[in-house]
């Protein structure tokens, strides 16, 4: 009985430790928090005032537990599209959608989060992205929303960084992605690139009527003055008609030369060939 109390105080010797050690992990990790790479933590003090004004970095820090709670913040650059539908200078409607690069300043975490909470980029996009879509889109009509759409990117870029950085935030890239307009402006630019392409069709065949005008008034005026050459040549003499006929002469001849149907004869007339005179022979016998 003696050994069965000692095994009974051993047992709970061992589960006394293992509670103990157990305590002490659960412990140790509500004291120990980790800032990962890429992020920045603030402390939020129960006994010294709320949120601290200091900026821990990465790594394994220590904390008091109940006291002190950690806020972990991403501080990389993050994408964020901002679409909105408004009306442009002409009083077309246009949609158009925006791609922010961005991040906050980490020197004013804690200011972000006692103003705006950890989803501060729901809460500041929303409203100034919209805001400042709807002014610069209203200064430009259609037509220039798309020929000038760099100058109307940067005219967004500067006023959209300007209004973050009252908020604390860094903008590091901005571009319009996409840009469309009602089916009534599309079909009036189709109407207009059709009408374009009439009008440039009409105007080769004029000018294509005007070039053969201007050939036909040459030929005419060469036409005319080789009549006038010949006929001065007709009153001085005729050698001109000599040498037409010459001319002419040169011509048949080369074309009868090519062909195949033309057999030349002797200029003496006898075409007979020497054949064997065998009928007169016989005959004569």
């Amino acid at each position: 009985m003696h050994r069965g109390r000692q095994i009974e105080s051993a047992f709970g010797g061992l589960a006394s430790l293992a509670f103990g050690g157990a305590a002490l992990v659960s412990v140790a990790q509500s004291c120990l928090y980790t800032v990962d790479g890429g992020e920045r933590a603030i402390i939020f003090n129960r006994l010294r005032g709320g949120i601290q004004g200091n900026v821990i970095g990465e790594g394994m820090h220590f904390r008091v537990p109940w006291v002190e709670q950690p806020f972990i913040f991403d501080i990389r650059t993050r994408p964020r599209s901002i679409s909105t539908t408004t009306g442009s200078k002409d009083l077309q409607m246009v949609n158009i959608t925006l791609r922010v690069l961005f991040r906050p300043r980490v020197e004013a975490l804690p200011s972000i989060y006692q103003k705006l909470g950890k989803d501060y980029d729901e809460r500041v996009f929303v409203s100034i992205g919209n805001e400042i879509l709807k002014a610069v889109v209203a200064q430009y009509n259609a037509e220039e929303l798309i020929t000038r759409r760099e100058f109307v990117s940067k005219s967004i870029a500067d006023l959209l960084s300007k209004r973050a950085a009252e908020f604390d935030l860094v903008l590091d890239d901005i571009s319009i992605t996409h840009l469309n307009f009602g089916r009534e402006f599309t079909q009036a630019v189709e109407n207009k690139q059709v009408a374009q392409q009439d009008a440039e069709r009409s105007r080769f065949f004029v000018l294509k009527a005007e070039q053969e005008k201007k050939a036909a008034v040459i030929r005419a005026e060469g036409e005319s003055e080789a009549a006038k050459l010949i006929n001065d040549a007709l009153k001085s003499g005729s050698g001109i008609i000599d040498l037409r006929k010459i001319e002419a002469a040169k011509d048949i001849a080369e074309a009868l030369s090519t062909s195949r149907n033309v057999v030349y004869i002797p200029s003496s007339g006898n075409v007979l060939m020497s054949l064997p005179n065998t009928g007169g022979s016989s005959q004569s016998q």
